[in-house]
């Protein structure tokens, strides 16, 4: 059904196609040069960095240290999806573009707010099970007259900036597999370029180039080798050693899902490349091997999608540790030398300074603690590795800092040339990792070759407490020459906001505590903040129109954090979605409507009455194919049903009903028939009774 769904709203979407052509000339067009000089253009946000070397600064001052204490809410917009929004608007002649979980896309008059267009793309529900982190999408490009952004089953569409209407829609992603787009293409002299996610589920990474005009295919590149043999390009045989065993079955993974970056001085387009597939490297590639080019920063010719060069962050990597995050391009005074750099602060929690034009290490130091690691060796540019992290090689369990979630995830940094530092977003979690033994590749949900249900959070109050004080989130400004951090932010939990920065000298950030503020970039002290009722993934932006600065935020809680860590979801307080668009400026009266109470079902289950093997089995399958979108150990948050509190475990036939019949898939619960059996189906609900016995004694409702 899936299938046949994208294949008509793809064939559908081409046949609308009656566009005329573009004028990159005409007032109002989006071109190469405006783009290449959108640093200097303090109106606009052009593209999901701002500029192609995407350092999220702004040269608006109008909103400063001064001044800032009298921001105010200007206008806001209700969305019509509460999931995760983690999109960066983008900011033509005064209207504001967006996208929106389910990848749906509108227009917005930049100063009274009033909706212009919207866009839905009707993406199947059932697309939800292929999606390793929630529904999300982070933004669009423009080119022309055109906005361009991907869906999260796997469609490229162009739609006319003017009126939201679909010029042209090309399927970007193979029948029938399991790849999804959640992140935002980027534009290079008319070649819409867009990568893809599904490496949690067993896919081979790659990005490919389209004709902005008509959607054509015009180059594609793979991050994985296919089996050996069949490589034609240079960078795919290079790579085939570095490989063992029989890869090219599991996929490999090696998604391009986010970062990218552009110098069009040196003609280079970077891309980050994500984890492997399956995430232990003893299924993946028995036997070990760098296994190229996962967990890598990649320089291409973008007219070609030609490799430069590559450097990899985390060699053989076994702990979901992408280099998809952020990529900033400066120049940097270093020792005494003008340097032309790449930042980048991936998952593992190591900042990197690398020569842009080479590939060159020219520093690296860890930006959060970590175990799996003591250093960078600058000779070799590899890590310096504990042995008792490599699971995959001692079959043992270990427990990881930084883990799966990173110390920084995709939330975008900022760079601010005149303070000379880089603001991250960073969280300070580990993660048990535990092997699984004799794992096996399913055809639905995660295939990472770990045990989730042997690490899940146990049924103990101190372990719990514990567990939670040593998760937390901060701010830091990072000095990218010393390598080293000059102040900090501390927050309760994880999974904050991305970055703005300007040149008014301020730094702005949303956060898991639902609020939005503003902080000194050189000291770090918070000069105005505001209550949002959500809680914030998504970077700010700011622009003028008339003169006047605005600053605009998607607020919206959800995405990976927010739903499968159980517990941890709540470490930073209790947090619902309520998803707006917010929009600030100074002397705005605007008021948010009264914030609705948070209403939960009770945790009423019925008898447990499981025996111990259906309860192991249950536990088993539940890490394995559940609790990635129903939380840790059963522990839902607000944004998909808590499981326990669910009225379907009374009920055991409307339980297989959903579970094995698939009753609920255009909500996203597909079935699992070709994973599990009736009967383990059954052992997941009686796991789930114990789980929620187990929670109201220790005081859950």
């Amino acid at each position: 059904m899936r299938t046949s769904l994208l294949l008509i709203s793809a064939t559908l979407a081409l046949l609308t196609g009656c566009d005329q052509g573009m004028d990159l000339d005409a007032p109002g067009a989006v071109n190469a040069e405006k783009l290449e000089q959108a640093a200097s253009n303090d109106q606009d946000w052009l593209s999901y960095g701002r500029t192609y070397d995407e350092q999220r600064h702004s040269p608006l001052a109008k909103i400063n240290q001064s001044n800032v204490k009298d921001l105010g809410l200007a206008w806001f917009a209700d969305m019509d999806t509460a999931r995760g929004q983690e999109a960066t608007p983008i900011v033509i002649d005064g209207k504001i573009y967006i996208t929106t979980a389910w990848s749906k896309v509108k227009a917005y008059d930049g100063v009274t707010g009033k909706l212009l267009w919207e866009y839905d793309p009707k993406v199947p529900g059932e697309t939800a099970a292929d999606a390793c982190c929630d529904v999300v999408n982070r933004g669009l490009a423009a080119w022309g007259d055109r906005l361009y952004f991907g869906t999260l089953d796997g469609r490229l569409v162009a739609l006319d900036r003017a009126t939201g209407k679909v010029i042209w829609s090309k399927l970007t992603i193979p029948v029938g597999e399991p790849y999804t787009i959640t992140g935002a293409p980027r534009i290079i002299d008319g070649k819409v370029i867009i990568g893809n996610g599904g490496a949690e589920m067993g896919v081979r990474g790659y990005i490919t180039a389209y004709d902005a005009e008509d959607g054509e295919e015009l180059w594609r590149f793979y991050t994985v080798p296919d089996q050996p043999g069949k490589n034609t390009a240079k960078h795919l045989k290079a790579a085939e050693a570095s490989w063992k065993g029989e890869w090219w079955k599991l996929g490999g993974g090696g998604t391009v899902w986010d970062a990218m970056a552009y110098d069009p001085e040196l003609d280079l387009l970077y891309i980050g490349v994500g984890n492997g597939s399956p995430w232990n490297q003893s299924y993946r590639s028995p036997g070990g091997g760098d296994n190229l080019y996962l967990s890598s920063i990649v320089a291409l010719r973008p007219s070609t999608g030609e490799y430069v060069w590559h450097y990899q962050t985390t060699p053989g990597e076994t702990w979901d540790f992408t280099a998809t995050q952020h990529i900033i391009l400066a120049d940097l005074a270093i020792d005494g030398k003008q340097r032309k750099v790449l930042m980048q602060a991936p998952k593992n929690g190591f900042f990197y300074v690398l020569d842009r034009a080479t590939g060159e290490l020219l520093s690296a130091n860890n930006y959060v603690a970590t175990n799996w690691a003591t250093g960078i060796d600058m000779k070799t540019g590899r890590p310096i590795e504990n042995p008792d992290a490599r699971i995959d090689q001692t079959g043992k369990p270990f427990v990881v800092t930084p883990g799966p979630g990173g110390g920084h995830n995709w939330q975008p940094m900022a760079y601010n040339p005149d303070a000379g530092l880089v603001y991250i977003p960073v969280q300070e979690a580990s993660f048990p990792y535990f092997p699984e033994a004799d794992w096996k590749s399913a055809t639905i949900g995660f295939n990472t070759g770990m045990d989730f249900a042997a690490g899940a959070m146990p049924a103990d109050a101190n372990i719990r407490k514990a567990s939670l004080a040593s998760t937390k989130g901060a701010l830091i400004a990072w000095d990218p020459v010393a390598q080293k951090e000059r102040w900090r932010v501390k927050f309760r939990g994880p999974w904050n906001g991305g970055i703005l920065s300007t040149a008014g000298g301020l730094v702005f950030q949303g956060n898991s505590a639902s609020r939005f503020a503003a902080y000194n970039v050189v000291s770090g002290e918070m000069l105005w903040d505001t209550p949002t009722q959500t809680g914030i993934m998504a970077a700010p932006v700011t622009y003028s129109v008339n003169g006047e600065q605005y600053v605009a935020v998607l607020a919206g809680w959800g995405g990976s954090w927010a739903i499968s860590p159980g517990i941890f979801s709540e470490v930073g307080g209790p947090v619902r979605n309520i998803s707006r668009l917010l929009v600030y400026k100074l002397g705005g009266k605007a008021k948010l409507p009264p914030e609705p109470p948070l209403a939960l079902l009770p945790i009423d289950p019925p008898v447990d009455n499981g025996t111990p093997r259906q309860l192991a089995e249950g536990g088993r399958l539940f890490g394995r194919f559940c609790g990635v979108c129903h939380g840790d150990a059963a522990y839902g948050s607000n944004l998909v049903p808590d499981l326990r509190r669910s009225g379907l475990l009374h009920d055991p036939d409307s339980w297989k009903a959903v579970v094995i019949g698939g009753m609920l898939k255009d909500k996203g619960m597909v079935s699992f028939k070709e994973a599990i059996s009736e009967e383990q189906a059954d052992a997941i609900r009686h796991y789930i009774i114990r789980r929620a016995h187990e929670d109201k004694a220790l005081g859950d409702k």
